[in-house]
């Protein structure tokens, strides 16, 4: 599902948005994704609305292979960006993530764990920088 006025960017890299078999995205209204964008939902993700996506943003909910059984797909872990988010260049988020409302993530973090909203993180693992 992808909402009004939507921009998604391709024109210098590829933007990719893969929706696997039983998997959810939605993307709200106002959301603009950058170029070379890697979104994929094998259950759910959701980016809400009015949020700022950077060049080459990698948000996934899932592993896709298990650490054991590497040729088995593990369940996916929801994903959920809240409204007005800004994401930096380069950001990933990992499977299971929720970064709330007016979060700031800069750019080349990695989100491990989740975002509090209306805070600033970055880093790998992206951690609190300050609270907005």
């Amino acid at each position: 599902m992808i909402g009004a006025r939507v921009q998604i960017l391709a024109r210098f890299a590829p933007s990719l948005l893969a929706v696997f078999d039983g998997g959810r995205l939605e993307i709200g209204d106002g959301t603009m994704v950058n170029f070379g964008a890697d979104i994929s939902a094998t259950k759910s993700v959701t980016i809400g609305r009015d949020c700022l996506i950077g060049t080459h943003v990698t948000i996934l909910d899932n592993d896709f292979h298990d650490l054991v059984e590497r040729l088995r797909r593990p369940e996916g872990k929801p994903v959920r960006v809240g409204d007005r988010v800004w994401m930096g260049n380069r950001v990933i988020v990992l499977p299971g993530m929720t970064i709330g409302d007016d979060a700031v993530i800069g750019a080349g973090s990695v989100v491990t764990s989740d975002v509090p909203p209306r805070t600033v993180v970055a880093g790998n693992p992206a951690r609190v920088l300050r609270q907005i």
